[in-house]
């Protein structure tokens, strides 16, 4: 649901989600975080969003992590403190059950649960002006939920280092370090992000779904048990209608008409 916090908008296919807090360089209240899970799970059941991309308003941030100044005060307990700090885990769960490609739109600082958020994407778009970094360490903190999507997004010894020192890395280095998927100038990240926005919406729904998703249960497995996920999964891709009309389409070259099924 769209608040002032969070720009909610679906267009051509694409649902945007923008956080709205550019005073304070996009850092996530507890309703923008539950706004974005909310949003995430609507989508994966609305046939009119076929692909998410998460943004923050303004140029110098995409998100810089959680509001410390304000994310202890709308719970009361250490119980129920607990549980809403969880909050981000089910997000970052959100996204990757949702059965829709996601993009993150990074035009500035992704930081702490910022990048944890842009990493929980499955691609990321970065500004040349891009920042990235977990400096939780340097606060006396760690970024213990932003672990998961850290190693799903580089290597290990690249994510401890950033852990471990709180350094800042560059679009360049990010790109480099494999969790950043493409750098273009800033004057360019919309169309970019537009232009890759509308390819993923053009492709099969059905096929998109049950490759996206046999990609994230086959990312922490040993190979042998991924091989067989991956052949079973194969054998029921051919057996989709969409399947069955891209072939078609290639063979009479034209374009495939999609029944996401």
């Amino acid at each position: 649901m769209p608040t002032d916090d969070l720009l909610v908008s679906v267009s051509d296919g694409v649902l945007r989600l923008t956080i709205n807090r550019p005073e304070r360089r996009n850092a996530m209240s507890w309703n923008v975080v539950r706004g974005l899970r909310a949003a995430v799970a609507g989508a994966r059941t609305d046939d009119d969003v076929r692909v998410v991309v998460v943004t923050g308003a303004g140029d110098e941030a995409f998100c810089s992590g959680a509001d410390l100044g304000g994310m202890g005060d709308e719970t009361e307990g250490f119980l129920a403190l607990h549980d809403a700090r969880g909050e981000l885990a089910h997000l970052f769960r959100a996204m990757w059950d949702l059965g829709k490609p996601t993009v993150a739109r990074v035009p500035g600082w992704a930081m702490a649960g910022g990048f944890g958020l842009a990493l929980a994407c499955d691609l990321v778009v970065a500004s040349d002006r891009a920042r990235f970094g977990a400096p939780e360490i340097k606060v006396g903190l760690w970024p213990f939920m932003v672990t998961v999507p850290m190693l799903r997004s580089m290597g290990t010894k690249a994510a401890l280092d950033l852990m471990l020192t709180g350094r800042v890395v560059a679009a360049e280095e990010a790109l480099r370090l494999g969790f950043v998927s493409r750098v273009v100038p800033h004057d360019d990240l919309d169309a970019t992000v537009d232009d890759l926005a509308a390819t993923l919406a053009s492709r099969s729904p059905a096929v998109m779904r049950l490759g996206r998703d046999a990609f994230y249960a086959v990312v922490d497995m040993p190979a042998d048990p991924a091989l067989a996920h991956l052949h079973a999964m194969l054998t029921l891709v051919n057996q989709t209608e969409d399947a069955a009309e891209g072939i078609a389409a290639f063979t009479d070259k034209r374009a495939p008409q999609w029944r996401g099924r």
